[in-house]
């Protein structure tokens, strides 16, 4: 039995969430926010890096990293209440993060401007599903996934 309350006590104290409304909120690119001077790893997502181009079902070239930046600031306007869930090695908090009852890191992937992260937490991947089915954001025309694009570009410094 105490053993059982110390559980649910050290479980409080990880998933309290990091940043409440009306925190002060900088998104940092499709996938990464800065809440009250805190780095935060959206997780289970993965969206293209600032200066990444994709194309469209016209095969135009857009700055989709600049489009998914752009998605998340709308949609944490309001303020964000994340829960931490580890710490990465790059020291940023990896969380769920919510507006006004919205899961965020699953938004972006249903509307396309993140791919699921299914090697970390396998979560979206049925969102990632219906939003390539629907041709949304990423989807609708042709993308190199974020985590490849990364590999490439450190490659080629």
């Amino acid at each position: 039995m105490r053993r059982m309350i110390r559980i649910k006590i050290l479980w409080a104290v990880v998933c309290l969430p990091v940043a409440a409304f009306g925190a002060e909120v900088k998104v940092l690119d499709g996938d990464s926010l800065l809440v009250d001077g805190r780095n935060i790893r959206l997780e289970g997502i993965d969206a293209p890096e600032y200066n990444q181009t994709c194309f469209d079902e016209k095969d135009r070239a857009y700055a989709c990293g600049k489009e998914a930046e752009n998605a998340l600031r709308a949609l944490t306007a309001g303020g964000v209440d994340c829960i931490k869930r580890k710490i990465d090695r790059y020291k940023r908090e990896v969380s769920i993060c919510y507006a006004g009852g919205v899961n965020i890191n699953r938004e972006m992937v249903r509307r396309g401007q993140a791919v699921a992260y299914t090697r970390y937490l396998p979560d979206f991947a049925e969102d990632e599903a219906l939003a390539k089915k629907e041709k949304r954001g990423l989807w609708r025309g042709r993308f190199m996934r974020p985590e490849l694009f990364r590999v490439l570009e450190r490659e080629n410094k």
